[in-house]
């Protein structure tokens, strides 16, 4: 199996910086799948899986005989989590488009109600507070609220995408304001760069979305009237 401890080592530098094959790959993996996701394609998931399982290996380099920088638990934790949270929207999206016949997409972007926005402000903050003081205690990297953040958003966002909401993709921007600085002061930097990517994608994302909600919701009125 040297093959294939050579290919998981395999680096390539950047400054001074030696940057893991894998943490790119694994990112750019879950560049695909945001990209599906505002497409509405149930492959969105599988994608994103496969890149979470690449970004564990490398947050979590302590476990895989690397100790050139700090293992992130946050970050190593959310990947874990997308990869529950991909499979209930794997799921939910199949049924969707299941229920639809073929061709039919696989979300239809909505806005959440007020009662769960509330508790998505409520869950990203009460959850950032909670999770630190566990963080830190497990040794994760300073400033431990960060991560925490971002892990929560992180929660929060998936779940909202497996549930068609459109301010999903406002919680990744949140994610990514914190994200960015975190990733490049422990030396992730393909990931901090990705980042950048994906908080102007998220952006474009958000009204992407919003534009797609106001035309399903104004189809049926339309329908309507012309059957009146």
């Amino acid at each position: 199996m040297d093959w294939f401890r050579a290919a998981y080592d395999a680096t390539f530098l950047v400054a001074d910086q030696q940057i893991y094959w894998r943490e790119v790959i694994g990112n750019l993996f879950g560049l695909a799948s945001a990209l599906g996701g505002l497409r509405r394609k149930v492959w969105a998931w599988p994608v994103g899986i496969v890149g979470n399982i690449l970004l564990f290996t490398v947050f979590m380099g302590s476990w895989f005989g690397d100790a050139t920088r700090a293992d992130m638990l946050g970050q190593a934790g959310r990947q874990i989590m997308f990869i529950a949270v991909s499979i209930y929207g794997w799921y939910r999206w199949r049924q969707t488009q299941r229920m639809g016949g073929v061709g039919t997409v696989a979300v239809h972007p909505r806005w959440a109600s007020w009662q769960a926005r509330v508790g998505l402000v409520t869950g990203m903050f009460a959850g950032t507070l909670l999770l630190t003081p566990l963080f830190r205690a497990l040794g994760s990297y300073e400033p431990v609220w960060a991560d925490a953040w971002i892990f929560m958003g992180s929660v929060l966002a998936t779940y909202g995408m497996a549930k068609g909401w459109v301010e999903f993709w406002l919680i990744w921007v949140a994610v990514d304001l914190v994200g960015v600085p975190l990733l490049f002061s422990a030396g992730y930097w393909a990931t901090a760069l990705m980042y950048v990517i994906y908080g102007l994608f998220t952006l474009f994302g958000f009204f992407a979305w919003w534009r797609i909600s106001r035309r399903e919701t104004a189809e049926p009125d339309e329908a309507a009237v012309a059957g009146a």
